[in-house]
């Protein structure tokens, strides 16, 4: 990758015209969004320049040093516009110190992408000469068309046996899209359905509306018609060892969010409660395992796999004491068997299916999933995670507290909900929020948990109350009388009803 010299660097901090540099006094303020929105032009690269643009940090207009500090911290928080997920596909960038016109400056040097059109907060940010714009329908077309000459990651390869009916548009169009693109944008896209899939990078191109791999996968009816592996496998063993008694087993097919729903509702079910009685003067109450690190050791296998080469499915095996997540394709790119996990080594294997799961909010961030698994597992008293890594596959194994198990849960799950409902105020409420925290849910699917008929206007009366408390939400917030509408506990409510256990 090129490196500008101080002489280059210069040449454009000077050039009051050109449209491959931007000056920012400072990082305060709105500047982070508009830095952002620069990143994101820079690697839409509409002019075709080939070469990095840059936003210097620490320049005034004029091009003459601004006098802001060029701390750690404020390299730490340009370094993390590559990879907090607000940008899509991921840019790649790099940020240094460097010592320009007798002062410090932090130059951050932004390569073209190779999967335009780039989005940030769902708009596509272009440079026109000097000044950065949004850009327009034929600009986006020009973008996509662009992309199909450039060599491309695997993910975006096309599926030539698969159609564009193997995909679901109200998927496409009902959650995918108000997703991925800003409101406004989107209310004001005029351009047919292809067009979109396109510019999602969901279809080869509008004239060529043959699925690709992230499309089949994010949008597929039945993906493993076309991609055999792109499937999770779970099996629950009643022992220690391979070859004891199998008490459950699931093969998880469909698009991606509907395997990791599925498996997330497997994983809950099997997950139990334990108590400690012996460490403190009163019961210590915990999961086997946290959730949220399950979760994201899981939806890291299903990223970061091989989609190539290979028929073998992510595999989540359950034994008595620990869990082995097993995935085909070993460390990829800058990646090492000796860096794995570790803070600021990431790569992607799959790109844009990273990116179809940043969009429908299966993963928060990138490249510190491996971390925050770690945090949570230290702090509910697990061991940490053991990775067993070869060119092949990556083995994650998770092993269990080591907890006695209560003798009287049926009565800790009464005490539980009379906490809450002293709190709520309402049976039918607290009903409704142990549901959610189980799996998703719609108004007939809760009715029907709480043995009712129809969805009475008292259950509409206590979902509006808990959406108000900031305790659930909708899955499909743009749409809210969609009828795939479901609702989902908040980070708020699931932390509230752990902390009532």
């Amino acid at each position: 990758m090129k490196r500008y010299t101080d002489e280059e660097l210069l040449a454009l901090l000077d050039d009051l015209e050109s449209d491959m540099v931007e000056r920012k006094q400072s990082f305060k303020g709105d500047t982070p969004a508009k830095a952002r929105q620069a990143v994101c032009a820079f690697a839409n690269d509409l002019p075709d320049h080939k070469q990095p643009g840059v936003p210097f940090i620490g320049a005034s207009d004029n091009g003459e040093p601004s006098g802001e500090p060029i701390t750690d911290e404020l390299l730490l928080s340009l370094s993390d516009m590559k990879t907090d997920g607000n940008i899509l596909p991921l840019p790649v960038l790099t940020v240094e110190k460097r010592w320009l016109k007798n002062a410090e400056m932090a130059v951050v040097t932004v390569y073209p992408s190779d999967m335009p059109p780039v989005r940030y907060a769902g708009r596509i940010w272009i440079r026109t000469g000097p000044r950065r714009s949004i850009a327009s329908e034929q600009e986006e077309r020009l973008l996509i068309e662009r992309r199909r000459f450039r060599i491309l990651p695997y993910d975006l390869n096309p599926v030539p046996t698969a159609a564009l009916e193997d995909m679901s548009r109200v998927l496409f169009e009902e959650e995918y899209l108000p997703k991925a693109i800003a409101r406004d944008i989107l209310s004001a896209d005029t351009r047919e359905y292809r067009e979109k899939l396109a510019a999602c990078r969901m279809i080869v191109s509008p004239d060529d509306p043959t699925p690709t791999v992230t499309g089949l996968l994010t949008l597929g009816r039945k993906p493993q018609d076309f991609i055999p592996s792109a499937r999770i496998q779970f099996l629950r063993i009643d022992g220690k060892q391979w070859g004891d008694e199998v008490v459950d087993e699931l093969r998880i097919d469909g698009s991606l969010s509907h395997q990791i729903q599925v498996l997330d509702q497997k994983m809950a079910a099997h997950n139990r409660v334990v108590v400690d009685i012996t460490s403190a003067p009163t019961e210590i109450r915990r999961y086997q395992y946290p959730i949220p690190a399950l979760q994201q050791l899981t939806r890291n296998a299903v990223m970061h796999r091989s989609y190539d080469g290979t028929h073998a499915p992510v595999m989540v095996y359950w034994f008595n004491d620990r869990i082995e997540i097993i995935n085909a394709g070993g460390p990829y790119g800058r990646v090492t068997p000796e860096n794995f996990g570790k803070p600021g080594f990431a790569d992607y294997r799959n790109p844009n299916i990273a990116e179809s799961m940043k969009v429908m909010n299966l993963v928060q961030r990138f490249g510190v999933g491996i971390q925050m698994a770690r945090r949570e597992l230290s702090g509910n008293g697990n061991p940490p995670p053991e990775f067993i890594i070869d060119t092949h596959s990556v083995i994650c194994k998770i092993y269990a507290l080591p907890l006695q198990e209560p003798n009287e849960t049926g009565q800790a799950e009464s005490r539980l909900e009379s906490r809450l409902e002293s709190r709520l105020e309402s049976k039918l409420a607290v009903s409704v929020l142990i549901k959610l925290y189980e799996e998703s849910a719609g108004k007939s699917a809760l009715a029907k948990h709480l043995g009712h008929k129809t969805v009475s206007g008292e259950l509409n009366k206590q979902i509006r109350s808990l959406l108000d408390k900031g305790l659930i939400e909708m899955t499909i917030p743009d749409k809210p009388n969609s009828r795939m509408q479901k609702y989902r506990l908040t980070a708020k409510g699931r932390q509230w009803l752990e902390e009532s256990r």
